[in-house]
């Protein structure tokens, strides 16, 4: 009866570690299993080529044609905004064109009948007082030669005569004139006022063209910004247009994770908001992303960084119902 109760305590110590090392082993292994990090998954979302549709002319918008969602073409009238400035410059540059025309057509057609007439008297009317003066100037020429009359009074003569001559000169000269019209100089300057104001008629119409939008695609309205009659500035944005044609991928991929992806690389996809599917896609685009974003020691102590690169893939063939936003997840 002694020598088996000093058996029992050597065999529950035994029994004991024998448990204690069973105990260790299974955390050891739940421990392995649990702590074992898993493989990541590459994943990205769709992304699609948005064009903002904006104008050069400030104003107010007056129409939308088309609400969020709807298919557009190429070509179609989005949006019509007033600009009531943009009438009133019109109206500005027309009136400016007529009064250009008036003075052009002036210095093409040149003086009037009544100015050639008028000219033409005054020019008369001085070759009259010329050849009085010239008169005037022989008798006291020959009288100076006899000695009847002093040499100022001849002078004063001789110059009365020239101021006729030169009187006549000038009126021969504004008769010419207004026989021949405008100068060369003066019709091209005519001209010229009308061309500059064709120029600002035309810069009107440009202007004008630019209140009604349209479509630089074909595509989805994606979404619209003011309001019908909200005002908006030059260049504001008022529409956005999205070519669902021209759709991509785009994954975020950890340097440590790139290996094997390089341009051209075709890579295969699953889209689990189209089901289980598996599509493939061509790597297109491959940058390093910004490092104050990206940024990553690999140990505790920092002995290198990774970066994070941004990766674009697009599909090789149509993908039925893809729309942006949706995820993509890169299967082996």
């Amino acid at each position: 009866m002694r020598e088996r109760i000093k058996e029992n305590p050597k065999s529950s110590l035994l029994i004991g570690l024998v448990a204690l090392l069973a105990i260790v082993i299974v955390v050891a292994l739940i421990g392995i299993f649990t702590i074992r990090p898993e493989k990541v998954q590459i994943t990205g979302e769709a992304e699609a080529t948005e064009y903002r549709v904006s104008g050069k002319v400030p104003g107010r918008i007056e129409t939308f044609f088309y609400e969020e969602g709807e298919q557009v073409k190429k070509g179609d009238t989005l949006v019509v905004i007033d600009s009531p400035e943009v009438h009133a410059k019109l109206a500005q540059a027309r009136a400016a064109r007529s009064a250009a025309e008036a003075q052009n057509q002036k210095a093409i057609t040149g003086a009037r009948q009544e100015q050639i007439t008028g000219a033409y008297e005054m020019w008369q009317k001085a070759l009259v007082g010329e050849s009085i003066m010239r008169k005037s100037y022989e008798r006291v020429e020959r009288l100076y030669e006899k000695q009847v009359v002093t040499e100022q009074k001849r002078d004063e003569v001789k110059a009365q005569y020239d101021a006729a001559v030169a009187t006549a000169k000038a009126a021969k000269s504004q008769y010419d004139m207004a026989m021949n019209g405008a100068q060369k100089e003066d019709k091209m300057a005519a001209q010229a006022l009308v061309d500059r104001a064709d120029g600002a008629i035309q810069e009107v119409n440009a202007y004008l063209s630019e209140l009604y939008l349209t479509s630089p695609v074909d595509g989805e309205v994606s979404e619209r910004f003011p309001k019908q009659g909200e005002l908006v500035g030059t260049g504001a944005p008022i529409m956005s247009i999205m070519d669902l044609n021209d759709i991509w991928f785009t994954f975020s991929v950890r340097e440590d994770m790139l290996e094997g992806i390089t341009l051209g690389k075709e890579l295969r996809v699953t889209i689990p908001a189209l089901g289980s599917n598996i599509y493939p896609v061509r790597v297109t685009h491959i940058k390093a992303m910004a490092n104050y974003a990206t940024w990553r020691a690999t140990k505790a102590n920092g002995s290198y960084d990774v970066k994070t690169f941004d990766v674009k893939a697009r599909p090789i063939e149509p993908i039925a119902n893809l729309r942006p936003g949706m995820t993509a997840i890169v299967v082996e």
